[in-house]
Parts: structure tokens; C-alpha cells; sequence
């Protein structure tokens, strides 16, 4: 039974930080990439970071404001968030799939999410 599950979301003004937590179980994740996605009422899923190994990659409109991290031991991925703006309002989703980096939203495993509001 292969499972992921977010957790940190919530309410914070603009300006403000969250850590969202996606801890996966039921198999090992190490040769997996793992990434974060969001998807804001009317409007398409959008890719927003992925780690593999030691290799991160970013979309453009979160770069220099958010970091992805993972704990091999823990099977959890983390995405830091700083500097919030009301534009950075989703759901966020965390993903896996087999291999590298991948930022083309083909994942095989997806969670339920999570949501965050930023206000002004």
C-alpha cells in the first residue's frame, strides 16, 4: 500500500514562511524523484520543485523563495516556504516517480494535498 501524505498547510500573511511535510510509506523511495505541485481554483496543476539525489530544480516563480529538501532515512520530503504572496495560494501536492528530475507532471504516486492561503 504506497501512500503520501501532506501536512503544514494553512493561513499566513504575506511575507510570512510555511514547511510543508509529505511523508510516504508502504516502499522506499530512495530511487525515486520527488516533487511538489499546486493547483489554484480555475486554474491548471503547475510544477513546483522536484529533488532527486542531490539535484533540485525550481519553477521560476518560486526561485530564491523556496527550497525542497528530503530525509532518505525518514522517507519525507519538505518544501520550505518563505516570503509567501497571496499569488502562491493552491493546494499543494506532493509526487513521486522512478528516476530523475522531472518538472513535465507525469508522476506515478500523488497525495491528497494540502492548502495554503496567503492574504495580504
Amino acid at each position: 500500500q504506497v501512500q503520501l501524505v501532506e501536512s503544514g498547510g494553512g493561513l499566513v500573511q504575506a511575507g510570512g514562511s510555511l514547511r510543508l511535510s509529505c511523508a510516504a510509506s508502504g516502499r522506499t523511495f530512495n530511487g525515486y524523484c520527488m516533487g511538489w505541485f499546486r493547483q489554484a481554483p480555475g486554474k491548471e496543476r503547475e510544477f513546483v520543485a522536484a529533488i532527486a539525489w542531490s539535484s533540485t530544480i525550481y519553477a521560476d516563480s518560486v526561485k530564491g523563495r523556496f527550497t525542497i529538501s528530503r530525509d532518505y532515512p525518514d522517507n519525507t520530503v519538505y518544501l520550505q516556504m518563505n516570503s509567501l504572496k497571496p499569488e502562491d495560494t493552491a493546494v499543494y501536492y506532493c509526487a513521486a516517480r522512478w528516476g530523475g528530475l522531472s518538472a513535465d507532471g507525469e508522476y506515478d504516486y500523488w497525495g491528497r494535498g494540502t492548502q495554503v492561503t496567503v492574504s495580504s
